[in-house]
């Protein structure tokens, strides 16, 4: 990702042309390649004005054309922003959980628009009770049965939309990382 910066444990954003030429540069001696496959802008919110007004999305594209990455996008927190990036750059990487639903609207877009979708926080952070404020899945014949695993039910909903490519699902517990495994083997 380009955009933050960690710095004596603390974290700031630089969404700067040179600032993101200098980060994917960075990567690519750190990793000792020529090419990066995936960059992402991490936003810090403010999706629009990191799209409008400082181009980074622009200076992404740039580096493209030049043959430093294959694919490019952004991590954003927006549902205009998620759009925006998607109208312009190879992948988004969104919000969606059983109890976050509102950027749909991005990944129904990237499905009709050839977009890569990759899903972020879709086991909401750790805290995934299976239990959403408003069951927006009733009509998935997956989500039937009531007392499914909360995991199950959460990859089921996720990946039964056609415009999700991939889900980021990290742990520092290796029994969760093999539950999850099982879970999504029972959904694909």
């Amino acid at each position: 990702k380009v955009g933050e910066e960690f710095e004596g444990g603390q974290s700031r954003f630089d969404f700067s042309p040179e600032h993101t030429r200098y980060s994917v540069e960075r990567s690519l001696r750190r990793l000792n390649t020529d090419v990066l496959d995936l960059v992402l802008v991490h936003s810090d919110g403010n999706d629009l004005d990191i799209i409008e007004r400082f181009g980074t999305l622009d200076t992404l594209a740039r580096l493209k054309s030049e043959g430093k990455l294959r694919a490019y996008g952004m991590s954003t927190k927006t549902v205009e922003g998620g759009l925006r990036a998607a109208a312009q750059s190879d992948v988004v990487m969104v919000t969606w959980n059983m109890d976050h639903q509102e950027e749909i609207p991005v990944i129904d877009y990237c499905a009709k628009n050839s977009v890569g979708v990759l899903i972020k926080k879709a086991l909401a952070s750790g805290h995934l009770t299976g239990q959403s404020q408003e069951d927006t899945t009733k009509g998935n014949p997956a989500d039937d049965r009531e007392t499914e695993n909360p995991v199950k039910k959460a990859f089921s909903m996720i990946f039964a939309h056609p415009g999700v490519s991939s889900a980021i699902v990290g742990t520092i517990n290796p029994i969760h990382l093999l539950d999850n495994i099982d879970c999504l083997r029972g959904v694909t």
